[in-house]
């Protein structure tokens, strides 16, 4: 978003660290549960080596995932997940229905946590902060991260320009030039403010689905995430507006990163700078997103993206 400039950003973050401030401390505390491991995939032949690192090394991510399982009443769905996220890029979380994409997403937010039956065991280091340290408020963590769902979910009661401005409101900000402001600029880095810079007032789900969806982004750009977690976010809209926000990530991802997860093969080819297959749990492979879709070094990855199974 780069018509907000710097000391508005600062101002933004101070407002908030205003009302609970960031850890400060780097966190070295596993989360540890107590679970049996279930049966892992058997081995899958290598392809030959295309001129690409057996394994990809990410200086300095901005997200590392180190050993994380997750359960759901006691099943296990996520099998010792181990990937970096680089930062300003795009990552494409591919793979069947059930595979395990949209529980890490959950666990990366630590929305995993809302589920009584859920448990995580694991890291996730956000630069130096461990998110799932006992002493990390997730609260916090949220704030670091926007989320954008499958289907748009614009606040039903409030206006466009209130839809916005909620989180700012929730987090204590109450000059009246600042919010609208940022209004302004979420509404112009979701691409959505010529659209409607004249109805403002009018509700948000009047909008066209698309439009809902560029709402929801810019909701969540209002509160200047670090990382932009995607849930299938075209998957409920026609090409033509799928398209806009296909654009429009490759815009955000200037500013700030983004993990998206995706059944649209093409999609995944198209926004993402790395791909990451997941099956039955398992991260089966993971590489630049050229490399995935033209010199897959897995069989199963070849085969999934080729169409054979899915």
């Amino acid at each position: 978003m780069d018509n907000l400039n710097n000391s508005l950003r600062s101002s933004i973050k101070d407002k908030i660290d205003d009302v609970s401030p960031h850890p400060k401390t780097k966190a070295e505390t596993d989360v540890t549960n107590t679970h049996t491991e279930g049966d892992v995939l058997p081995s899958i032949k290598s392809k030959p080596e295309r001129n690409f690192d057996s394994e990809l090394k990410i200086e300095n991510p901005k997200l590392s995932i180190q050993s994380l399982k997750a359960w759901f009443s006691g099943k296990l769905a996520l099998k010792d997940i181990n990937l970096d996220v680089k930062e300003n890029c795009i990552t494409a979380l591919i793979g069947p229905s059930g595979c395990g994409k949209t529980t890490l997403l959950r666990c990366i937010n630590r929305m995993h946590d809302l589920t009584p039956s859920a448990t995580a065991d694991g890291k996730i280091i956000l630069d130096d902060l461990n998110i799932y340290d006992k002493q990390t408020d997730p609260v916090l963590i949220k704030r670091r991260m926007g989320m954008v769902f499958q289907k748009p979910n614009p606040f039903p009661t409030m206006s466009i320009y209130d839809n916005v401005a909620a989180g700012l409101k929730l987090n204590g900000i109450k000059d009246k030039n600042l919010i609208k402001e940022i209004v302004h600029d979420s509404l112009h880095g979701a691409a959505l403010w010529e659209e409607v810079k004249n109805d403002l007032d009018k509700p948000g789900i009047s909008l066209s689905g698309g439009q809902q969806q560029r709402l929801c982004i810019a909701r969540a750009l209002a509160m200047q995430p670090e990382i932009l977690l995607m849930d299938e976010p075209t998957s409920a809209l026609d090409p033509i507006a799928s398209s806009k926000i296909e654009e429009l990530m490759n815009d955000l991802k200037k500013n700030l990163t983004v993990i998206i997860v995706t059944h649209n093969m093409q999609q995944a080819a198209r926004v993402s700078d790395y791909t990451a297959f997941m099956y039955l749990g398992e991260l089966i492979e993971f590489g630049q997103t050229d490399q995935i879709f033209k010199y897959p070094k897995k069989e199963l990855t070849e085969r999934y993206i080729s169409g054979k199974f899915g």
